[in-house]
């Protein structure tokens, strides 16, 4: 049987649900949200090959209405141009404000859907079907939309929550197994940012979860979208606490921007590159135990998450790397902002972190 979530955000409130073969039951949870019984589906290449004829089937055993718009594959995907020619082929369809779209996809997919359907006829209904395990554990919930920029990653977007997530880990099985961890990378964050019970779960149980145990899977993204859940619903537009789903990010943007945001480095692998990161500056600045630290990079050697900078390009540009963190959405005042740690659960924002303190960090461990 499915599982079910409830975020909690008022006349924003929505459900996730997480289980097996949900794309076949599809018209069941979506035809009660629509408001005129038609949807446009968005989604990539890849993924509609594999999956579009059976949401559209599920969706039409319902009587629902079903048109498509197809995008490239990949995070160069999130630019001006891609964005605006999406907007153009939904507009092709005559959508009105009842017109609710879909996101059939990863988070490329997720982004893109949701900040279309913010700005198109200035805001309309979405509803994410994530198809990666890191769009399913992160980046479906939450409501954060948007497209990268050359001067960093999502500067552009809003805030636009979905109507509902529909995570089928069925969807799973058919991902590469750099998808895999790319997308283990993010879910391992909930349990290093403030769990450490979770932490140790996956200790124990990540070998099953990596392997396709569905009811791994389950229980793992349910605790991840419970976590992110209860955050969102305290800090929806990340003003404090919010922040802390950033952890490893801000390193991990900086790293996707110098790469180009394609396929020499995913999303995810930069995350676990840079939450590595910051618990190493972290034991620098003796905040953290060094236990710690080891403990965590003998996770990643046991599950192959990619620990180093190192392992993507044998040198990095330390300026160019210091300009990205200037940009970054969590910097104000000029004043540097990183998710920083005291041990494994204990997450915390600096607010205010010296400048040399990261060129050390970048100098150990880039240079």
């Amino acid at each position: 049987m499915p599982e079910m979530l409830h975020v909690r955000l008022g006349s924003r409130s929505y459900d996730i649900v997480v289980g097996e073969r949900l794309l076949a039951e599809a018209g069941e949870y979506i035809a009660p949200l629509l408001k005129n019984g038609s949807a446009l589906i968005v989604s990539d290449e890849t993924v509609a090959r594999l999956y579009l004829h059976r949401l559209t089937g599920a969706l039409e055993t319902k009587n629902i209405r079903c048109r498509s718009a197809i995008v490239p594959p990949g995070e160069q995907t999130k630019s001006w141009e891609t964005f605006g020619g999406l907007l153009n082929t939904l507009l092709e369809q005559k959508p009105d404000r009842s017109t609710t779209l879909i996101a059939l996809g990863g988070g490329v997919v997720g982004d893109i859907t949701g900040f279309a359907a913010s700005v198109l006829l200035r805001g309309i209904d979405f509803i994410q079907i994530p198809t990666t395990l890191l769009a399913q554990v992160d980046s479906s919930v939450g409501g954060k939309t948007g497209i990268n920029s050359r001067w960093g990653k999502n500067l552009i977007g809003s805030f636009h929550q979905p109507k509902l997530v529909l995570a089928d880990v069925s969807t799973l099985a058919t991902l590469p197994r750099r998808e895999w961890l790319a997308g283990y990378a993010e879910t391992l964050k909930y349990g290093l940012i403030r769990d450490t019970a979770f932490f140790e779960w996956l200790e124990t149980n990540t070998t099953a979860m990596l392997s396709g145990d569905a009811a791994k899977l389950t229980q793992a993204i349910l605790k991840s979208c419970a976590a992110k859940a209860e955050i969102v619903a305290a800090d929806e537009k990340e003003q404090n606490i919010r922040a802390l789903l950033n952890f490893g990010h801000t390193f991990g943007h900086a790293l996707e921007a110098e790469t180009g945001y394609g396929d020499a480095l995913l999303h995810g692998e930069a995350v676990a590159i840079g939450m590595m990161l910051a618990f190493e500056m972290s034991v620098a600045l003796g905040l953290c135990p060094k236990n710690d630290l080891e403990r965590v990079r003998k996770h990643y050697e046991k599950t192959g998450l990619p620990a180093s900078p190192k392992q993507v390009r044998p040198q990095w540009d330390i300026a160019r790397l210091m300009e990205h963190f200037t940009r970054d959405k969590k910097t104000k005042g000029g004043k540097l902002t990183f998710i920083l740690t005291r041990g494994i659960g204990q997450a915390f924002i600096a607010d205010d972190v010296e400048k040399a303190a990261v060129e050390q960090a970048l100098a150990r461990t880039c240079a």
